[in-house]
């Protein structure tokens, strides 16, 4: 492919780097109203506590002002219309996209695909790789949302039968989602519609016959609950279909009969595995990566003979499983900080006397896929993912790991059945776009599918990736990719943005986005972080980001954005952060203890009070992941990530924008607000400090195409600006 081309007004940056105002408008301003609290003997002072009551008249019009600020001052930057228009012309270069893959036995593929110029993705069936392509369930169909907004499919279940498919649905990124079942043979819904489901930790999952499935619900709440109860005392169900959702018998729940003890906050669920006689139940302590499973005779579901045995406890350190026939392969860093997989039969489950599978290594054992041939295992190997077989056997394991291609070295594997060998495989780079391929053992190769058209964008030549090791300050080495121009100068002279996130032992994957182009083409600098709290490196890793470690997560981000300075990729005039949810720790806390170090940042949908997160609906949950101001050293820590409480007055604060969702369940909305008002009132600067509020959008999960592409915009219009790039600035 030839050199993009030549964006003469977007290309060349400001040589001045003095403050930039936001355009002449009227920025509404929140009077602060402090509240003190003696925290374990600490005075804590909250300037905005009153924002809490979201609801309340005085709040919801400063929010919608803020809103209205915001959203005018990006419309004035010239820049923003042809950069949203290119980002949709990156995005529209493929026809249409899959995912969400479920390969049945007799050839049938269910999966969601979205058109280039859908903005939701829709449920579809097609006979084998070449079949004719059947719609069946198309959200923008449905009924009008009562906010006026979007429904999104959440998941889709098929029954082993092929009659029938659950699945869920949720209005403007709400993540409230309502169950319905789909009846292949009539092209309609079943009268059953189930709210409240909780799908965050387990899909639903049918019983063999089809006639029955189990899923996990939330319990209904009082109109005047604490946000905090939202997610206490969730439980899992079986339904028969035809039958009252109010008769649904609870199988694994707090207090059900023949269920193990549980705590308020512990996520229950039951998993139906195919090709076994055994039912699993999980249970997910909060967002705490390590699970505690049960297993119980398969028959026994719905009966009186139900009866549960333990297989591990949250101390074995078991974050996946998976089942094949009588054994369950467990994914454990027990022993092992880059984690193993050992094996044990379910009928006499013992972790202790597990049989080593894959033993533990310098390489990060990931994920696990049963297919009828063998096991397959994601291998973390530095920053790509291999795809590791492992032949079902008692004796010894020859495992091999799967041949990629030259090109694109990373693969995950993107669709698995106990009852088919073989497995689908989605291949990558962070320079081009994967195939979505097929393994056949018999063949011992991957082969391309044909699933997924090559898009106009795919594989540009003129794009390159930089892998470094950067030592943090305490001299631990972190993961940097880098992606940029292959005739990049180093002169310090390149608009660039580095991510970072930092939690749960997640690890960024590597994945090419054509949208990213738009940035990258005009000489930008694209940069992901693999800080600590993450997975980059096993267990030990993630544990040395999360509660009293975590200020290893903002170090490292720090440590790496440094390192663009240092190596002449960039300048912090034109230096941006960005961090979501979790992430939001990481960017809040670099630019509070590094003002300096960048010109801008984007916090989305932001942990950014961690002293009054564990109020909200989602902050018990999190309390394994970030702590409890109720013991006194996890509330020093707290204290300290908690960017609301480290922003000072006077201080010279990089541009900042702030985006959140108002129907987000995850973050709540007026933590974005807290700060929002704390930053304009705190900083010197003269940089702006903007609150972009989505009316129609949650925490990001089930927002539409538009609404991807109008934030994206957004966000980069921003940044150019704070960087002082002449066509983004605004007229005066």
């Amino acid at each position: 492919m030839s050199a993009p081309r030549s964006h003469a007004l977007l290309a060349a940056l400001s040589m001045s780097t003095t403050p930039l105002s936001c355009p002449a408008a009227p920025q509404p301003v929140a009077p602060p109203r402090p509240v003190v609290e003696q925290i374990h003997g600490e005075s804590v002072t909250d300037p905005y506590r009153y924002f809490e009551d979201f609801k309340s008249p005085e709040v919801q019009a400063w929010v919608r002002q803020q809103a209205d600020f915001t959203e005018h001052s990006l419309a004035n930057l010239p820049g923003r219309s042809p950069l949203l228009e290119r980002i949709r012309e990156l995005d529209a270069g493929s026809p249409y996209s899959l995912n969400a893959l479920t390969p049945m036995p007799g050839g049938a593929l269910f999966y969601l695909k979205q058109k280039a110029s859908e903005n939701v993705a829709k449920l579809h069936v097609r006979q084998g790789l070449n079949g004719p392509e059947k719609l069946l369930v198309d959200p923008e169909r449905f009924p009008a949302a009562a906010d006026g907004g979007h429904f999104s499919l959440s998941f889709y279940r098929v029954a082993p039968d092929g009659r029938h498919v659950l699945y869920g649905f949720a209005s403007s990124g709400s993540e409230q989602t309502t169950l319905r079942v789909f009846d292949l043979d009539t092209e309609k819904d079943l009268p059953e519609s189930i709210d409240r489901i909780e799908a965050g930790y387990a899909l639903p999952d049918w019983l063999p016959d089809g006639s029955a499935f189990v899923y996990s619900r939330r319990r209904a709440l009082a109109p005047d609950a604490p946000a905090a109860d939202g997610y206490k005392f969730t439980e899992a169900l079986l339904h028969r279909l035809g039958t009252s959702v109010e008769a649904d018998t609870r199988l694994f729940a707090h207090g059900a009969q023949g269920s193990p003890t549980m705590a308020e906050m512990d996520f229950p669920a039951v998993l139906l595995p195919a090709n076994s006689a055994w039912a699993i139940g999980q249970i997910r302590h909060g967002d705490e990566t390590d699970l505690t499973l049960y297993a119980a005779r398969r028959d026994s579901i719905g009966t009186v003979e139900l009866r549960w045995i333990k297989v591990c406890d949250r101390t074995d350190l078991v974050t996946e499983f998976a089942v094949h026939g009588d054994d369950i392969f467990l994914l454990s860093a027990s022993d092992a900080p880059r984690f193993k997989v050992v094996r044990t039969s379910l009928d006499q489950p013992s972790i202790t006397t597990a049989h080593v599978v894959v033993p533990p290594g310098e390489r990060v054992v990931d994920s696990l896929a049963v297919a009828q041939d063998a096991l397959y295992v994601g291998i973390l190997a530095g920053v790509p993912n291999k795809i590791l077989r492992v032949p079902y056997t008692d004796g010894p394991v020859e495992a091999e790991m799967l041949e990629l291609p030259a090109d694109e070295p990373a693969a995950v594997v993107a669709a698995s059945s106990p009852l088919l060998p073989g497995v689908f495989v989605s291949t990558r780079s962070w320079t081009r776009a994967g195939r979505l391929r097929h393994y056949d053992p018999d063949a011992r190769a991957l082969r391309d599918t044909g699933l997924l058209p090559t898009g106009k964008f795919d594989a540009p030549d003129w794009l390159t990736s930089t892998e470094v090791m950067v030592p943090s300050h305490d001299g631990v080495s972190v993961p940097l990719s880098i992606l940029h121009r292959r005739d990049l100068q180093r002169d310090h002279s390149h608009p660039a943005l580095i991510s970072g996130y930092g939690a749960y032992g997640f690890t960024a994957p590597m994945l090419f986005k054509p949208v990213n182009l738009a940035w990258l083409e005009r000489g930008g600098v694209l940069a992901i972080a693999h800080v600590r709290g993450g997975g980059a490196f096993g267990k030990q890793w993630h544990h040395a980001g999360r509660k009293l470690t975590k200020p290893n997560t903002w170090k490292d981000f720090i440590a790496c954005a440094e390192h663009l300075v240092h190596a002449g990729y960039t300048a912090p005039e034109r230096l941006a952060g960005q961090g979501g949810s979790a992430g939001g720790i990481t960017i809040g806390r670099s630019i509070t203890e590094r003002p300096d170090l960048f010109a801008a940042a984007h916090i989305s949908v932001g942990c950014t009070d961690m002293v009054r997160f564990e109020t909200t609906l989602n902050g018990p949950p999190n309390i394994p992941e970030f702590g409890s101001t109720k013991d006194p050293a996890e509330f020093q820590a707290l204290l300290r990530m908690s960017t609301l409480h480290q922003i000072k007055d006077g201080t010279a604060y990089p541009g900042v924008l702030l985006t959140h969702g108002i129907n987000d369940p995850r973050v709540e909305p007026w933590i974005s607000a807290k700060t929002t008002a704390r930053l304009q009132a705190a900083s010197s600067s003269g940089r702006p400090v903007l609150f972009r509020v989505d009316y129609h959008a949650g925490h990001g999960i089930g927002s539409t195409r538009a609404q991807r592409h109008a934030e994206l915009a957004d966000v980069w219009s921003f940044l150019l600006w704070q960087f002082g790039d002449p066509a983004f600035q605004p007229a005066r």
